[in-house]
Protein backbone atom coordinates (compact mmCIF):
# COMPACT_ATOMS: atom_id res chain seq x y z
CA UNK A 1 0.00 0.00 0.00
CA UNK A 2 2.93 2.21 -1.08
CA UNK A 3 0.93 4.17 -3.10
CA UNK A 4 -1.99 5.74 -1.01
CA UNK A 5 -3.07 9.24 -1.83
CA UNK A 6 -5.87 11.30 0.22
CA UNK A 7 -8.12 12.96 -2.35
CA UNK A 8 -11.42 15.44 -1.50
CA UNK A 9 -13.99 13.36 -2.72
CA UNK A 10 -15.62 16.55 -5.22
CA UNK A 11 -18.18 14.54 -7.47
CA UNK A 12 -20.17 10.76 -6.34
CA UNK A 13 -19.24 7.99 -8.51
CA UNK A 14 -20.62 4.41 -8.46
CA UNK A 15 -17.30 3.25 -7.12
CA UNK A 16 -18.25 5.96 -4.30
CA UNK A 17 -21.28 4.59 -3.43
CA UNK A 18 -20.27 0.74 -3.39
CA UNK A 19 -17.36 2.47 -1.01
CA UNK A 20 -19.52 3.60 1.34
CA UNK A 21 -22.19 0.43 1.10
CA UNK A 22 -18.49 -1.60 1.90
CA UNK A 23 -17.61 0.99 4.55
CA UNK A 24 -20.10 1.65 6.83
CA UNK A 25 -20.84 -2.17 8.04
CA UNK A 26 -17.13 -1.72 9.17
CA UNK A 27 -17.67 1.41 10.77
CA UNK A 28 -21.50 1.25 12.31
CA UNK A 29 -24.33 -1.89 12.63
CA UNK A 30 -26.85 0.86 13.64
CA UNK A 31 -26.79 2.94 10.65
CA UNK A 32 -26.81 2.37 6.86
CA UNK A 33 -24.61 3.84 4.36
CA UNK A 34 -25.69 6.87 2.79
CA UNK A 35 -27.33 7.26 -0.10
CA UNK A 36 -26.06 9.26 -3.73
CA UNK A 37 -28.35 12.12 -2.30
CA UNK A 38 -26.90 11.95 1.01
CA UNK A 39 -22.95 11.55 -0.19
CA UNK A 40 -23.69 14.64 -2.95
CA UNK A 41 -24.89 16.86 0.29
CA UNK A 42 -21.62 16.20 1.74
CA UNK A 43 -19.52 16.81 -1.10
CA UNK A 44 -20.95 19.96 -2.15
CA UNK A 45 -21.61 21.10 1.57
CA UNK A 46 -19.22 24.17 2.44
CA UNK A 47 -19.08 23.07 6.07
CA UNK A 48 -17.50 19.86 5.25
CA UNK A 49 -15.06 17.90 3.15
CA UNK A 50 -15.18 14.13 2.68
CA UNK A 51 -12.00 12.49 2.31
CA UNK A 52 -10.85 9.42 1.01
CA UNK A 53 -7.90 7.45 0.55
CA UNK A 54 -7.35 5.72 -2.77
CA UNK A 55 -4.90 2.61 -3.65
CA UNK A 56 -3.24 4.63 -6.93
CA UNK A 57 -1.55 0.79 -7.51
CA UNK A 58 -5.45 -0.79 -7.74
CA UNK A 59 -7.21 1.09 -9.74
CA UNK A 60 -7.89 4.18 -7.27
CA UNK A 61 -9.63 1.95 -5.01
CA UNK A 62 -11.05 3.08 -2.34
CA UNK A 63 -9.41 2.12 1.16
CA UNK A 64 -11.18 4.52 3.77
CA UNK A 65 -12.69 8.12 4.57
CA UNK A 66 -12.98 10.41 6.92
CA UNK A 67 -15.34 13.67 7.10
CA UNK A 68 -14.39 17.01 8.37
CA UNK A 69 -16.53 19.28 9.52
CA UNK A 70 -15.97 22.63 10.19
CA UNK A 71 -17.78 26.06 12.18
CA UNK A 72 -17.70 29.49 13.51
CA UNK A 73 -18.26 30.25 16.45
CA UNK A 74 -17.70 33.12 18.93
CA UNK A 75 -14.49 32.14 20.23
CA UNK A 76 -12.96 31.09 16.36
CA UNK A 77 -13.27 28.35 13.88
CA UNK A 78 -13.58 24.62 14.78
CA UNK A 79 -13.31 21.21 13.15
CA UNK A 80 -14.26 18.16 13.97
CA UNK A 81 -13.61 14.62 12.42
CA UNK A 82 -16.33 12.01 12.03
CA UNK A 83 -16.72 8.57 10.98
CA UNK A 84 -13.04 7.19 10.23
CA UNK A 85 -13.06 4.28 8.63
CA UNK A 86 -10.84 2.76 7.27
CA UNK A 87 -11.24 -1.02 5.82
CA UNK A 88 -10.35 -3.74 7.24
CA UNK A 89 -7.98 -5.49 4.09
CA UNK A 90 -5.94 -2.22 4.86
CA UNK A 91 -5.89 -2.03 8.57
CA UNK A 92 -2.43 -1.54 9.67
CA UNK A 93 -0.69 0.15 6.98
CA UNK A 94 -1.07 3.56 7.86
CA UNK A 95 -4.24 4.76 6.16
CA UNK A 96 -6.03 5.96 9.13
CA UNK A 97 -3.10 8.10 10.01
CA UNK A 98 -2.85 9.55 6.37
CA UNK A 99 -6.23 10.28 6.35
CA UNK A 100 -6.08 12.18 10.05
CA UNK A 101 -2.98 13.92 8.69
CA UNK A 102 -4.98 15.41 5.74
CA UNK A 103 -7.91 16.55 7.50
CA UNK A 104 -5.51 18.26 10.02
CA UNK A 105 -3.68 19.83 7.36
CA UNK A 106 -7.21 21.11 5.85
CA UNK A 107 -8.26 22.22 9.30
CA UNK A 108 -5.23 24.77 9.68
CA UNK A 109 -5.93 26.02 5.94
CA UNK A 110 -9.65 26.70 7.15
CA UNK A 111 -8.21 28.41 9.99
CA UNK A 112 -9.26 26.13 12.60
CA UNK A 113 -8.21 26.77 16.50
CA UNK A 114 -8.68 23.38 17.25
CA UNK A 115 -9.85 20.08 15.73
CA UNK A 116 -12.01 17.38 18.13
CA UNK A 117 -12.75 14.15 17.32
CA UNK A 118 -14.05 11.18 19.83
CA UNK A 119 -13.81 7.32 19.51
CA UNK A 120 -14.93 4.87 21.66
CA UNK A 121 -12.73 3.18 24.23
CA UNK A 122 -13.27 -0.72 22.23
CA UNK A 123 -11.81 0.99 19.19
CA UNK A 124 -8.12 0.61 21.01
CA UNK A 125 -5.99 0.75 17.67
CA UNK A 126 -7.62 3.91 16.43
CA UNK A 127 -7.10 5.65 20.06
CA UNK A 128 -3.16 4.78 19.79
CA UNK A 129 -3.13 6.18 16.54
CA UNK A 130 -5.13 9.41 17.98
CA UNK A 131 -2.89 9.80 20.46
CA UNK A 132 0.61 9.04 18.48
CA UNK A 133 -0.90 11.92 15.75
CA UNK A 134 -1.01 14.52 19.25
CA UNK A 135 -4.87 13.96 20.09
CA UNK A 136 -4.97 14.69 23.79
CA UNK A 137 -8.28 13.53 25.91
CA UNK A 138 -10.03 16.14 26.89
CA UNK A 139 -11.65 15.92 30.35
CA UNK A 140 -15.02 16.89 29.51
CA UNK A 141 -18.50 14.77 29.84
CA UNK A 142 -19.92 14.63 26.81
CA UNK A 143 -23.60 14.75 26.41
CA UNK A 144 -25.83 13.07 23.49
CA UNK A 145 -29.49 14.28 23.15
CA UNK A 146 -31.67 11.90 20.84
CA UNK A 147 -34.13 14.07 18.68
CA UNK A 148 -35.66 10.69 17.38
CA UNK A 149 -37.56 10.18 20.20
Amino acid sequence: MANVQIIEAAEVTPELVAAFERLIPQLSSSNPAPTATELAAICESEASVLLIAVDRDAEDHILGSLTLAWFRIPTGVRAWIEDVVVDEAARGHGVGELLNRAALDRARELGAKTVELTSRPSREAANRLYQRIGFVARDTNVYRYSLDS
